[in-house]
Order: structure tokens, then C-alpha cells, then sequence
């Protein structure tokens, strides 16, 4: 609703205003005469309709807070049907609007998570390790920063693509992480924000289809998406990787990313994205998790780390790391990236330094490392599993 009345207001004050007058309206009328056939179209005509009166009564557009203005050059603003370079999606159009580089790079995922996927600021403030506040600041300066850097909405031309791509391709990734595990809830992950990145890779691949990047994308969630049903028992309570059923994977879906990885790595030096598949689609591929590839994984991981020198990364590395020289050498690692700093209040850096005092056989203080990955965790499914795994290290496990 929202990029479909920006498309009218070209303000995206004026946009939100008349998206939140739609819902009003919504909440009055359909109370009282029902659900309408087509409710997202009653909702965005009612919300355009809402921003064609708000522009007349200021007069113009120009006159309050401008946003996206036409370029000055004459180009189009919008792709004409039929034109092969055209984004075939309002949500895409905007999200490359939102990833201008005049904008930080965390400014342009951050706003465009917010703005355009609907993710919260507490969800968004959870995935860059930073307080909300933060957070709702970051996102204030970066629509002022739009507004005076006049950045129109107009589709980009191809010359333009190359700088905006790494910051779309990071708002998908972190679009369906957001709904792979949310961040807060009452359920382990969001299947509305998983099919909507989804949606987006598949729009991207159209849009970009020599682009390796974003092939590796799609191949990354189709091997999560292959994996997901089985993430969770029937109550609903998570699984570990080893403990999942991988007879219940998606074979076809793991074949088609393995097949959009080799061409990847076969075209060139990998990129994040294809290093991120390629490691997902050797644990997809392995017969079971004993059985995993570990000196491969541990090697993709030394050069993910590479080309994107991540906390994050690191901790996911350490796992390797376990598998491969024992967890020793991975606590030791896991500790030296808790005395950095940069992953205070990841309860994912407690919780695998949990499991790795287990595997040393120092139950004591993995359950306390259990207790703090537990505070600090705010998905239900989550806290359920963390605090089994301290009721079965307190009782002595066998």
C-alpha cells in the first residue's frame, strides 16, 4: 500500500499519513458493513484517494517535505509497460529508492526493512546488535536525509544498478531472516516475511539475471526454505539441525540451489552470498550432521570471513571450528569475540558458548551460559528451547 501511494504522492510523509487514514477508514466502514471482496485494493484506493486530497489542500507537492521528486533530466520516472529494464514491483521500485548511496549502507537496509517490509524497530535494532533507540534514530535521520537530497522515485537507470545492488540484496537477506527466526513472537519464524523475500529474490533474478550475487541469494533461501517445515516439532518447539528429519527436506529445492551455487563459484571469485550458499548447501547435502563436510564448511567460512570480516560470521565459523579441532580451540574463539564486545546481547554468542562447555563436559557453567543466552533471548520457541536445555543440564544429563 504504501510504494503503491507513494507512486501518487511522490512524499513519503504524505504517503504514510494517507496509508494510516486508509486503516481508520477501514476500521470504521468495514464494522459496520463487512469485509470487502478485495480488501488490499479497498485499502490502496482509499489510501491513494486520502493522498490526491492532502496534495490538493497543500497546494503542491513540492511544498511539504519533498521526498521523491521527478528528475530533473526528463527521465522517466516510471518504467513504461513492456520496457525490459523495468522493476515489475512497487515494493522493489521502492526498496532500490531507499538503497540510493547517498544514505549510510546500514541507513539504507535499516529504512528499507522499516519502510517497505514492515519489520518493527525493536526487530530491526535486534538484527544490527543495536538499542532501539538507536535504531528509531537512524531511521529519523535517514528520511531527512532523503528529503533533502531531493532522491527521486524513479526506476534506476541499468549504469546506476551496480551501487544499489549490494544493499537490496542485504534488505532480502535480512527480510527473510527476520522471518527464518524472529526476533520476538510467540512462534519460531514469520512465513508472511519468509514468501515475501522470496517474491523479492525471484523479482531480482528478472531484474538482474547475470547478476551472481543475487543467484546465490535465491540459492541461500531455497535451501532454508527446503529446511524450514522441519525447524519445529508438532508443539512447535525448535529443532536443531542435527536433530532434524532430513528425510523431510525438499530435495528438489536443495538440487536447484546446489545447481545455482556451482554456476556461481564456476563464474568467477565468490562474493558473500555464494560463500553463505555454498555453506548451506553442503550441510543440505550432507547425509546426516556427524557426516557434514566440516574441513570444507571450515575453509568457506575462512573466506567468508575474508571478504566479510563479520562478528557474526566468526561465531558461525567457531561451530566449524568445533566440529573440525574440538571445542577447545572453538571456546577459546567464542571467548575472544565475547572480551570484543561487538556481540553483547547476541544471545546466539551465549548459547554456542553453552553448547561448547557441554561438549567439554562443564556443565556448571554451561548452564549458567544457557541462563544468560535465555535473558537475553525474546522468541517464545527460543526461550522454551534454552530453558530444556538447562533443566536437562541441572538434572545431569546421562
Amino acid at each position: 500500500m504504501l510504494a503503491a501511494t507513494v507512486r501518487v504522492t511522490r512524499d513519503l510523509d504524505t504517503a504514510e499519513e494517507a496509508v494510516q487514514e486508509a486503516y481508520v477508514a477501514a476500521l470504521r466502514t468495514w464494522g459496520r458493513d463487512g469485509l470487502p471482496d478485495r480488501p488490499g485494493a479497498w485499502l490502496t484506493t482509499v489510501a491513494r484517494r486520502h493522498a490526491l486530497n492532502l496534495i490538493r489542500r497543500r497546494r503542491t507537492l513540492e511544498a511539504k517535505l519533498p521526498l521523491l521528486v521527478e528528475p530533473d533530466d526528463g527521465a522517466r520516472s516510471e518504467a513504461e509497460p513492456g520496457d525490459p529494464d523495468a522493476i515489475p514491483d512497487d515494493r522493489l521500485r521502492l526498496i532500490f529508492t531507499c538503497c540510493h548511496p547517498a544514505l549510510a549502507p546500514e541507513a539504507r537496509v535499516a529504512l528499507t526493512l522499516w519502510l517497505v517490509c514492515g519489520v518493527t524497530t525493536p526487530d530491526i535494532a535486534r538484527a544490527f546488535l543495536v538499542a532501539d533507540t538507536t535504531m528509531a534514530a537512524r531511521l529519523t535521520r535517514a528520511k531527512k536525509k532523503i528529503a533533502a537530497a531531493r532522491i527521486p522515485y524513479a526506476v534506476p537507470a541499468p549504469a546506476d544498478l551496480p551501487a544499489r545492488v549490494d544493499a537490496v540484496l542485504t534488505v532480502v537477506h535480512l527480510l527473510y531472516s527476520t522471518g527464518h527466526t524472529a526476533p520476538s513472537g510467540d512462534e519460531l519464524g514469520r512465513a508472511d516475511l519468509c514468501d515475501r523475500a522470496l517474491d523479492l529474490t525471484r523479482l531480482l533474478r528478472r531484474l538482474l539475471p547475470d547478476d551472481r550475487e543475487a543467484a546465490a541469494l535465491h540459492a541461500l533461501l531455497l535451501v532454508h526454505e527446503a529446511r524450514r517445515a522441519s525447524r519445529t516439532d508438532a508443539d512447535g518447539r525448535l529443532v536443531r539441525l542435527e536433530d532434524q528429519d532430513r528425510a523431510a527436506w525438499d530435495r528438489d529445492l536443495i538440487a536447484q540451489a546446489d545447481r545455482l551455487v556451482v554456476a556461481a563459484l564456476r563464474a568467477g571469485p565468490p562474493g558473500r552470498f555464494t560463500l553463505q550458499a555454498a555453506i548451506a548447501t553442503l550441510h543440505a547435502r550432507a547425509p546426516s550432521y556427524a557426516a557434514t563436510d566440516w574441513p570444507q564448511i571450515l575453509t568457506l567460512y575462512d573466506e567468508l570471513l575474508r571478504v566479510w570480516p563479520s562478528p557474526v560470521v566468526a561465531l558461525n565459523r567457531a561451530v566449524a571450528v568445533a566440529m573440525v579441532d574440538g571445542p577447545g580451540p572453538a571456546l577459546a574463539e567464542v571467548d575472544e569475540l565475547a572480551r570484543d564486545g561487538r556481540l553483547a546481547g547476541y544471545h546466539y554468542l551465549a548459547a554456542t558458548r553453552a553448547d561448547l562447555l557441554h561438549r567439554l563436559g562443564r556443565d556448571r557453567e554451561a548452564v549458567d551460559a544457557y541462563r544468560d543466552a535465555l535473558a537475553l533471548a525474546d522468541n517464545v520457541a527460543e526461550q522454551q528451547f534454552l530453558a530444556e536445555r538447562i533443566r536437562w543440564l541441572a538434572s545431569g544429563p546421562e
